[in-house]
């Protein structure tokens, strides 16, 4: 696989190896081994998957310490725009963002360690998108910013007016307002 570094420390984009022919294409979606000798030496606990429509902005989501998770995202369908903000206080980094776009074409992936405040767009009509956690899920330690923060600036590629989100998604404080879960 290639590995490519971000400006956000610990942040990379990962290229899987395609092997393609008459057939149709075949990769490793995950090696572990492989994955800890290159990214980082970490375990998967958990993986989820969610299916959104076009518009679907879902973010930007972390959880606070000691739930916090480090997270591999991928799209198996459709086509979304990834976002990682850094929220760790003590980083170089710290209140800025990466975009990637993760396509069932282009089968990248994007990992994000601890310390990450995480969200994506949907820029086609549907989207599977699938993503693996190193720590469970805990309601009690969910976080969250504002997505359209204006300190943030994030373009998330889609018109103001066609960004769908949930309720929830709708009421998040802003990137100032953050308490520095990650020191």
């Amino acid at each position: 696989m290639n590995v490519i570094p971000t400006k956000i420390g610990g942040v990379f984009i990962i290229e899987p190896r395609l092997f393609g022919d008459a057939r149709g294409y075949f990769f490793e979606s995950f090696n572990e081994r492989e994955f800890r000798n290159s990214v980082a030496d970490i375990r998967f606990v958990q993986d989820n998957e969610s299916s959104s429509c076009y518009g679907v902005l879902r973010g930007l989501h972390f959880q606070k310490p000691p739930y916090a998770q480090s997270k591999l995202v991928r799209v198996v369908s459709g086509r979304v725009l990834d976002v990682a903000v850094d929220i760790r206080t003590s980083s170089p980094t710290y209140g800025e963002w990466v975009a990637v776009e993760l396509s069932a074409d282009n089968h990248r992936q994007f990992f994000l360690p601890q310390g990450m405040a995480h969200g994506f767009a949907v820029l086609s009509e549907t989207a599977i998108f699938q993503y693996k956690c190193d720590n469970f899920y805990n309601p009690q330690s969910e976080g969250a910013i504002a997505w359209d923060d204006p300190d943030l600036a994030i373009d998330w590629q889609l018109p103001h007016d066609k960004v769908i989100l949930s309720d929830k998604d709708k009421h998040h404080g802003s990137f100032k307002q953050l308490q520095p879960y990650f020191i």
